[in-house]
């Protein structure tokens, strides 16, 4: 088993895991691109026109420049990436994200007042967005670059209606919607989605 299912309880059932959308590592690839092709380059140079230490000196300096630049511009935001997490299961909404410093926020589904999300023209070309959610005692909290981002919203929607619903009942009892709207004969349990 591994993560998130390690990190749900033993009858929670994951719907949904993401990672922020691949557009965030987009200037990453470009800088790795850039960066071998200029260091290539100063390498060649420094091949071509210099002699003996000369040369190894600089070949040593471009290299350490192009793994330093490297590390910091492509690694660590591909690190970042792969690292933050969007989870949303059959009870709550999880938010992790960290390597050495780990932080994360859990969203119960019952505490939840709505859900929005937004998107410009680029972002409905690439198919993600800003998901809002809702709750009613705290400010609204953001979550940019999620993937298939309407999809996700009314996953979300379906999940937390579902909760109130549950909510609603005297002791607890489930609720059962059919899934043509009459009297929810025939139902199976709605299941989430996943890549």
């Amino acid at each position: 088993m591994g993560y998130p299912d390690d990190a749900l309880a033993a009858d929670e059932e994951l719907l949904l895991h993401r990672h922020p959308h691949w557009k965030m590592l987009v200037l990453p690839a470009l800088t790795f691109i850039v960066a071998t092709a200029v260091a290539g380059f100063a390498a060649g140079l420094a091949q071509a026109r210099l002699d003996g230490t000369a040369r190894t000196v600089v070949s040593v300096i471009v290299l350490v420049a192009w793994l330093a630049l490297v590390g910091w511009r492509c690694v660590v935001p591909l690190i970042s990436w792969k690292s933050t997490h969007f989870i949303v299961t059959d009870r709550r909404v999880l938010i992790r994200q960290g390597v050495l410093t780990h932080s994360g926020i859990d969203i119960p589904l019952s505490r939840i007042s709505n859900v929005q999300f937004r998107h410009g023209l680029l972002d409905r070309m690439m198919r993600t967005g800003t998901l809002v959610i809702s709750s009613a005692a705290d400010d609204p909290l953001e979550f940019d670059d999620i993937p298939d981002v309407q999809r996700v919203h009314s996953l979300l929607y379906h999940q937390v209606f579902d909760a109130m619903q549950l909510g609603d009942r005297p002791g607890g009892e489930h609720l059962d919607h059919g899934t043509d709207g009459g009297d929810g004969e025939g139902r199976q349990p709605r299941r989430g989605w996943r890549r």
